[in-house]
């Protein structure tokens, strides 16, 4: 019996417009009036403007740095950038674009905005003086040369994940969406076989792999989709919502 679900954001739930439709919202109310959890696990730091939060009962942010069930915060696993120093020092000496990340704003050698558009909290700062705890750091690697000094300058505790579209993430090595959602899950008492999670880009393989039940988005990356049980139709399609009305509400 499926008692949690959990979804990454773009290119899952979301839309390419980056909305979620008023079908897949029905569906989601619909399982969370049957007692089952509805939760998402994003790159993304804050989402207050993507997603409706009253259809959530938790999510995971910032590719598994902090978890939360409802308003209580259940895990957290932060990057100082006291330790991360060199690695940032490297990237902006190299030229390369990067930036630590906290809930809400962006600390970046960049103009973050001409980049993302709706991202409008940034400061642009000296890598050598910003002490912070930073969910996530990121940087825009342009050629194979930036990539070897980027790893060249990795330490052992921090993990590197490149996404389809070239983004280098930087996480704690214990933050990761799995973790986080096994926080969770442990917060409300459910077990690992009993949760069934939806994803498409690389930094959700450790999630569809822990829990019961991995599906892959019909347009995810072949490595991801190596690894899921099901694979559904694609987020423009409403693609996972309409899997857990076919395999879940119907049950």
């Amino acid at each position: 019996m499926i008692k949690m679900l959990v979804f990454d954001l773009d290119d899952t739930l979301l839309r390419s417009d980056k909305t979620v439709s008023e079908y897949t919202v029905s569906v989601l109310k619909k399982c969370r009036s049957l007692g089952i959890k509805v939760i998402y696990a994003t790159g993304r730091g804050c989402t207050l403007d993507i997603v409706p939060q009253e259809v959530f009962d938790g999510y995971v942010r910032n590719g598994g740095a902090a978890a939360f069930a409802g308003n209580v915060q259940v895990y957290e696993k932060l990057i100082s950038t006291e330790k991360a120093r060199d690695l940032l020092i490297a990237c902006d000496n190299a030229g390369i674009k990067i930036a630590a990340q906290d809930e809400n704003r962006h600390y970046s050698n960049f103009n973050v905005d001409e980049i993302w558009s709706w991202i409008k909290y940034y400061t642009i700062v000296d890598f050598n003086a910003l002490d912070i705890n930073a969910e996530k750091m990121y940087a825009l690697p342009e050629t194979q040369q930036d990539v070897d000094i980027i790893k060249s300058n990795l330490p052992d505790w921090i993990n590197l994940i490149i996404a389809r579209d070239e983004l280098a993430m930087f996480m704690h090595r214990e933050a990761n969406k799995s973790s986080a959602v096994s926080a969770l899950a442990e917060y409300w008492g459910i077990e690992n076989f009993e949760i069934m999670a939806f994803g498409d880009d690389l930094n959700d393989i450790d999630l569809l792999e822990f829990c019961g039940i991995g599906v892959a988005m019909g347009s995810a990356l072949d490595e991801v989709k190596a690894v899921a049980d099901y694979i559904c139709d694609t987020n423009e399609n409403d693609g996972a919502a309409k899997w857990v009305e076919e395999h879940v509400l119907r049950m």
